[in-house]
């Protein structure tokens, strides 16, 4: 906090070679959580027992779950010679004493600095028999030096394709789709699926934590939980009659492996958040389904319109800041200006060259209001630099924004990765029509409390 009031405004230096509180997370720590969405998969991280330790618990932390990951818990000795033999041993200890299913190997910092060619350590491990019959290992190059929780999300995602899809037959399923949701809730996937299914289609959603970080309470721990997308619907990818990708950063790699590995058509979306983003889903779904739209979710967009419609005073004028993945910010961006709420500053970590673009045709006519930035310099600090030069009305973003907006007294919704200080996100979706009045029923109440709280004796009021 300290810190935070020292942050100073006017002119802003921008900085070549420095990141201060950066807004996004490591690559490793996307591939753990995309892994984590396969039945009956054991995660594993590829370094030292640090990178692995961090990136559980901080999962752990986010989703209130226990984490199950290994590690190849590198030594001096490993980063010196390589990490061939602490792999081999910890697939033998994992399929003997764990009998996962599928081990999602990731690597990390140190054992790409030092070269380890996972796919000839995993052959090896074939030949010599440590990996069971009927049991596989995928992996992904995941250092964190490079990249963002996204990419790592988006390379373990692109793995299953890589290692599992195949088409049986020319002949593709009529009604049955893939759907590859990003980096959202297990509360989301599981909405998505109610979608999905309400439109009469059959849905493979891959990767699916529902039923895995979101898991009731039974009294007893169970390693592999039910949840998760199973290694034979994977296999049966390749045979859907077409896939939509819901975040072109975080599932528009898989989507377009899957066509060019399987021929299976392709459809890049925004992640549906919001009510134009939501219809967008709704309407590349018609496509498969003779062109229906059920009851059940034309009523749930007429309640989000009510509610718009309703509270648009409260909406009307405003301005919000934004922080955390890009496909989220694009949709919660396009969801803000729906309602009439500016994103006068968006930042996201995670790099790469279509962001901007992106939220340029979000912003419209009014992109020379706001203030869009990406990339390594593209952090906290900055974003509380422009906040101190002309304040906003709104915060949207992970735990880390709680100290701006308790520096500078600033309504805030949290929303993204991670969300270490609340509990309940992993429980209610945002996606959807659904999901959109509840992201409403969140900037209501914290924009409410505020009046509430600072409103003169004469002027509060029972009812606004």
């Amino acid at each position: 906090m300290t810190l935070l009031r020292h942050t100073h405004g006017g002119t802003i230096t921008e900085r070549q070679a420095l990141t201060i509180n950066p807004a996004k997370t490591c690559q490793p720590i996307g591939a753990m959580y995309a892994a984590l969405g396969i039945h009956r998969c054991l995660p594993h991280s590829h370094g030292s027992q640090g990178c692995c330790s961090y990136h559980r618990s901080t999962l752990s932390r986010h989703y209130k779950e226990p984490v199950m990951a290994a590690t190849s818990s590198f030594t001096e000795g490993s980063s010196v010679f390589g990490g061939q033999a602490n792999l081999h041993q910890a697939l033998q200890t994992a399929f003997t004493t764990y009998e996962p299913d599928v081990v999602a190997v990731h690597t990390t910092c140190l054992s790409e600095t030092i070269g380890d060619d996972i796919p000839q350590i995993v052959q090896k491990a074939t030949e010599e028999g440590l990996i069971p019959e009927g049991k596989y290992v995928i992996h992904a190059n995941t250092p964190s030096y490079v990249g963002s929780a996204c990419t790592g999300f988006a390379n373990m995602t692109t793995a299953m394709v890589d290692y599992f899809s195949a088409s049986a037959s020319p002949d593709k399923v009529a009604g049955r789709i893939n759907v590859i949701p990003g980096w959202v809730e297990p509360a989301d996937m599981r909405e998505i699926k109610r979608i999905v299914r309400l439109m009469g289609l059959e849905a493979i959603v891959f990767p699916d934590t529902s039923g895995v970080l979101d898991c009731p309470q039974t009294g007893k721990h169970e390693l592999f939980p039910r949840g998760g997308v199973t290694v034979d619907q994977l296999r049966a990818t390749g045979d859907s009659i077409g896939t939509i990708a819901l975040g072109p950063v975080c599932s528009g790699p898989a989507a377009a492996q899957l066509t060019t590995r399987c021929r299976v058509p392709n459809t890049v979306l925004p992640l549906p958040i919001g009510l134009h983003a939501t219809d967008a889903f709704i309407m590349a779904l018609r496509k498969y389904n003779g062109g229906k739209v059920p009851r059940e979710i034309a009523d749930e967009r007429g309640r989000l319109l009510d509610l718009i419609t309703d509270m648009h005073q409260y909406f009307y004028g405003r301005t919000a800041a934004l922080w955390g993945d890009p496909d989220q910010l694009a949709s919660l961006s396009q969801f803000l200006m729906t309602i009439d709420i500016l994103p006068k500053y968006v930042v996201t970590g995670t790099p790469g060259t279509k962001f901007l673009k992106r939220m340029g045709e979000v912003l419209g006519d009014r992109k020379s209001e706001a203030q869009v930035r990406q990339g390594p310099r593209a952090d906290m600090f900055l974003m509380h630099q422009w906040i101190k030069n002309e304040p906003v009305d709104l915060l949207i973003g992970n735990t880390y924004g709680k100290y701006i907006a308790r520096d500078e007294n600033i309504p805030f919704v949290r929303h993204g990765f991670p969300l270490l200080d609340r509990v309940g996100h992993q429980y209610i979706p945002t996606v959807g029509y659904a999901g959109a009045i509840r992201l409403l029923e969140q900037i209501l109440q914290v924009t409410l409390d505020k009046i509430d709280r600072e409103s003169p004796e004469e002027q509060f009021e029972l009812t606004l």
